[in-house]
C-alpha cells in the first residue's frame, strides 16, 4: 500500500513535464506545422556559421522565417509582424542583428525575440524550435 502512493504522489510529475520551452500562441498569427533542414555548407547558408548573422528563408511559417547564429545556437523566428495580423506589409526585414516590421516601424531582436526600444506591444516574435546535426539545422514547428 505505502509502495502505491509514493507511486501516485511521484506520477504527477512526470505529466506535468513538458519539452517546450518556449510558448509560440499569438493570435494574430496562425500555427502552420513544417520541417526543413538547413546545411550550412552550402554557400546560401554558410554565414550561419559565424555568430551574430542571419539568414532568411523563404516559402514556410507565415512570411518565411529567419535563422540567427546567437554564438552559444541558433534561433528561429518568423518574418511575420507579431502584433499584427498577416498582411502585406507584414514581412519584416533584415536590420543587423534585429529585424524590422515594416508596418509599425517596431524592431525586435533575433537574440531573444524581443521588442527593442518600444513598449506597448504585447506579442514577442513567433518562435520555431532548431536542433543541430553537425551542419545542418533542423527548423520544425
Amino acid at each position: 500500500m505505502k509502495n502505491h502512493l509514493i507511486l501516485l504522489a511521484i506520477l504527477p510529475f512526470f505529466f506535468g513535464c513538458s519539452d517546450s520551452s518556449f510558448n509560440n500562441n499569438n493570435p494574430y498569427l496562425p500555427n502552420y506545422t513544417f520541417t526543413i533542414d538547413i546545411n550550412m555548407n552550402l554557400p546560401a547558408y554558410s554565414n550561419l556559421q559565424y555568430p551574430s548573422n542571419a539568414v532568411y528563408y523563404a516559402g514556410v511559417g507565415i512570411n518565411g522565417i529567419y535563422i540567427f547564429n546567437t554564438g552559444s545556437g541558433y534561433n528561429a523566428f518568423d518574418a511575420a509582424c507579431p502584433n499584427q495580423a498577416p498582411s502585406s506589409c507584414g514581412i519584416m526585414t533584415l536590420k543587423g542583428i534585429n529585424i524590422v516590421c515594416p508596418c509599425d516601424n517596431a524592431e525586435y531582436s533575433l537574440f531573444t525575440g524581443q521588442v527593442t526600444g518600444q513598449s506597448g506591444l504585447q506579442y514577442p516574435l513567433k518562435q520555431y524550435r532548431v536542433e543541430v546535426n553537425g551542419n545542418v539545422l533542423r527548423v520544425y514547428n
